[in-house]
């Protein structure tokens, strides 16, 4: 081949790499207009028929339409939450498959005592849908009726009383601040972890162990099986009229705890995500905010006892983090 051929084929390679620099922002742009091409995967990190799984399952449902594709709900429960979390993060952070789940304080939970190798800031929160307080209760079967009661009963029988729990939860945790704050050993109560709220209500609401201590809003559902203690809570929640909150409840044995938030249940992505896609990141937050403002969802969640309400991202993120500046401080009382 002669010189001037070679040049020619090298200004024609240019021009071809050239055209590819120039066109191919326009197709990426293109491809994001026309995203979600394909079904969307909300991953939970609880079993079936938690408040995390109803949350998951009924924004899905709605969301569909807004979102203009398929929303599918995938249980991948364990450790707390922390394999739905890592599974998602370990998916590409295209906007495909979102972390729809108990997003405090589960997170920060598994970072600062199991070991998990992602941090809060591997996390973009879009919304924090369901917060609750978590309720003191007793089996009806225990024979228990206030929080002094069940102090005593723990104190005097070591090993003898059981309580339930969701594992990493702020019920998990204000458990182990109960019993540090009456100076009772951790071994005197045996903590039964699940990994659903609906399982560990079932414990209680079975005699299957003495206490439980959960989600207010969620544990209605065996408000006949159970007999309330107390609320954790700074102040009394309509849903559960008559019922004390904790530390007026400690009151009458000269105590006082710190009183950690409940669950906080709603939707989160990769960071990544609004880094490399912002379009689809701003689709996916406007198609969640304008599935909260449908009446015929805010029945349907209300009609469930499901929490309706939107932070949008900011206001959850900063929520999620105060939350860990809590878990920070008292966490490491979780064996």
């Amino acid at each position: 081949m002669t010189n001037r051929n070679l040049d020619v084929s090298r200004r024609a390679g240019m021009a071809l790499l050239l055209s590819a620099a120039v066109v191919l922002p326009s197709q990426v742009a293109a491809q994001d207009d026309a995203w979600p091409e394909r079904p969307i995967t909300f991953v939970v990190g609880f079993g079936v028929g938690g408040s995390a799984d109803r949350t998951a399952r009924a924004l899905a449902q709605y969301m569909t339409e807004e979102i203009g594709q398929p929303i599918t709900v995938v249980n991948r429960e364990g450790a707390g939450g922390q394999l739905a979390a890592t599974y998602v993060l370990a998916q590409p952070a295209d906007g495909y498959t979102l972390l729809a789940t108990a997003i405090s304080p589960y997170l920060a939970n598994s970072i600062l005592n199991t070991g998990a190798d992602y941090t809060l800031d591997d996390f973009a929160f879009i919304n924090g849908q369901w917060s609750d307080n978590d309720l003191i209760a007793a089996s009806t079967e225990s024979g228990i009726d206030s929080v002094a009661g069940m102090i005593n009963a723990i104190r005097d029988n070591p090993g003898e009383h059981s309580v339930s729990v969701v594992t990493g939860s702020a019920g998990e945790l204000s458990t182990y601040i109960l019993l540090d704050t009456a100076g009772i050993p951790a071994e005197n109560l045996n903590v039964v972890t699940y990994e659903s709220g609906g399982a560990a209500r079932a414990a209680a609401a079975g005699g299957q162990v003495d206490f439980t201590i959960l989600g207010a809003e969620g544990s209605d559902a065996i408000r006949d099986m159970i007999t309330p203690l107390a609320v954790i809570a700074e102040e009394p929640l309509a849903a559960w009229d008559g019922v004390p909150v904790v530390n007026d409840a400690l009151a009458e044995v000269d105590l006082e705890m710190p009183v950690v938030s409940g669950s906080i249940r709603g939707l989160a992505a990769s960071a990544e995500l609004p880094e490399q896609y912002p379009d689809r990141w701003e689709k996916i937050v406007s198609a969640y905010e304008r599935t909260m403002q449908d009446p015929e969802f805010i029945a349907h969640l209300e009609e469930n006892e499901i929490g309706t309400d939107w932070l949008g991202p900011e206001r959850t993120t900063k929520r999620v983090k105060s939350n860990f500046e809590i878990l920070k401080q008292y966490g490491a009382l979780v064996q």
